[in-house]
């Protein structure tokens, strides 16, 4: 049925969302068309409710990742995939698996939350479904005959041994010994003819699910919080929001982005983390810097457009700087770009443009005249390496002298994967680049200027 009113209003995320917007008689239609039983049945059909992150891919696939942000209905995800791989025609009869592994940090939290949970199998089976909890075993077992066994992730070795056609892991990222844990579940699928294994987890920058992801033999499902909207307290929404959007914790916890810190990144997460501030401090110098890509063909460089204020008071050394927006653009004409960095200028009140003229030279100055002929410009020629560029900015964070706003996540992901060997990342830190030529304008070239007075002895 699920499928079917899906294919209705393909621009809707599942039968359900079609219901909830038809009109009240399509409604009551709808309702009132159906049997006893199709009613009783409704609720527990997920393609019908599901959104379109829970359900799994359709190919080759051997594992099945569902990367989303706290409360983005991964659980629910997991548990229905289960049901769907046990359960047959009837109540009695035989589904595709019938010998599963769920795996979660530990056999309390699997079973709290895996098998008992709001979102758990025992949750979404129906009636007649219903598996039988078997504490003293550790298992699960549905009136078809199908096996689930509970295993701890803490306890690598009690993989070794059992076999299965299918498994479901929760919060893999968060597993203190994840590697181990996972290679062993590895050795142990291999019952059926093509056993697959359901991931859960909100992303963590771990190695095991980095390897995992990359695996050609692997799907991937995302989705935010917000996505589940309609199934979470607003409280609890408002409250998050309030709290962690705009910022890279947010990225990861709500948005349900994988972040990266590269091995010896010139920033890490928790040091731009620790300099984020909540409000905009008096500034009495602001520049807007661009970093103009090669060439403006869709999918080209980002131009990097970066606005940075200065509060300077006394020597440059007590200078404090504060990054005010990320307005970077991509694939944009060379109009388009110089038009986003003047109306970055307008929007903020900048005094100047720091612009690298590597690129195209006069040509970069005449486009922005183009757009503004009254631009003030400061034409910046790099001489050094990015990195060279780059690491005396990232001693001005170690300083505590830069801080951060929020919503300036794409510009610290690019941070945190440049490294001192150079930039561990696709494509060029347009965005970083533009950041540091802000900062050498603000901070380091007033600094390198600075002499102190000569006290002569009288």
């Amino acid at each position: 049925m699920g499928v079917r009113w899906t294919l209705m209003r393909p621009d809707l995320r599942s039968g359900a969302d079609w219901i909830a917007c038809a009109a009240q008689d399509v409604q009551d239609s709808f309702l009132n068309e159906l049997e006893e039983g199709e009613l009783l049945a409704l609720p527990f059909l997920f393609e019908f409710w599901a959104m379109e992150h829970q359900l799994p891919p359709e190919g080759d696939w051997r594992a099945w990742v569902v990367m989303g942000g706290r409360g983005a209905g991964k659980t629910r995800a997991g548990a229905e995939w289960v049901r769907a791989q046990v359960e047959g025609a009837g109540p009695k009869d035989a589904g595709k698996c019938s010998r599963l592994a769920l795996i979660g940090e530990t056999v309390d939290q699997t079973r709290d939350v895996m098998i008992f949970g709001e979102s758990g199998i025992m949750a979404c089976s129906p009636p007649d479904r219903r598996p039988e909890w078997q504490a003293t075993r550790k298992r699960l077992v549905w009136p078809n005959g199908a096996v689930a066994q509970v295993f701890s992730a803490h306890d690598p070795e009690g993989l070794r041994g059992p076999q299965f056609d299918g498994a479901w892991v929760d919060e893999l990222a968060k597993w203190k010994r994840a590697g181990e844990a996972w290679d062993m579940l590895q050795f142990a699928l291999r019952l059926g003819e093509h056993p697959q294994v359901c991931v859960t987890t909100t992303p963590r920058t771990v190695g095991v699910l980095k390897d995992l992801i990359a695996a050609p033999s692997t799907v991937v499902t995302h989705a935010p919080t917000e996505a589940n909207r309609a199934n979470l307290a607003s409280s609890f929404l408002e409250e998050v929001e309030r709290r962690y959007a705009g910022t890279r914790l947010g990225r990861q916890e709500l948005e349900g982005v994988l972040l990266e810190d590269s091995e010896g990144a010139l920033w890490g997460s928790a040091l731009l983390e620790s300099l984020r501030v909540e409000c905009i401090p008096d500034v009495d110098r602001i520049v807007v810097a661009i970093d103009p890509p090669a060439g403006s063909k869709s999918g080209a460089d980002e131009c990097g457009i970066v606005v940075v204020g200065v509060q300077s008071n006394g020597a440059p050394s007590d200078w404090k700087a504060v990054v005010l927006e990320d307005a970077s653009i991509q694939g944009a004409t060379p109009n388009g770009w110089a038009s986003a960095a003047v109306d970055a200028v307008e929007r903020w009140k900048a005094e100047r443009l720091v612009v690298e003229v590597n690129q195209g030279g006069d040509m970069v100055s005449s486009v922005i005249r183009s757009v503004d002929p009254l631009a003030a410009i400061t034409a910046v020629h790099a001489s050094r390496g990015k990195v060279a560029r780059a690491e005396p900015v990232a001693a001005l964070y170690e300083q505590g002298r830069v801080s951060h706003l929020r919503g300036l996540g794409e510009l610290e992901d690019q941070m945190c994967r440049m490294t001192a060997r150079g930039y561990d990342g696709k494509g060029s830190p347009d965005r970083v680049d533009a950041l540091v030529w802000a900062l050498h304008e603000l901070m380091i070239v007033p600094a390198q200027s600075y002499r102190k007075p000569q006290i002569r002895a009288l």
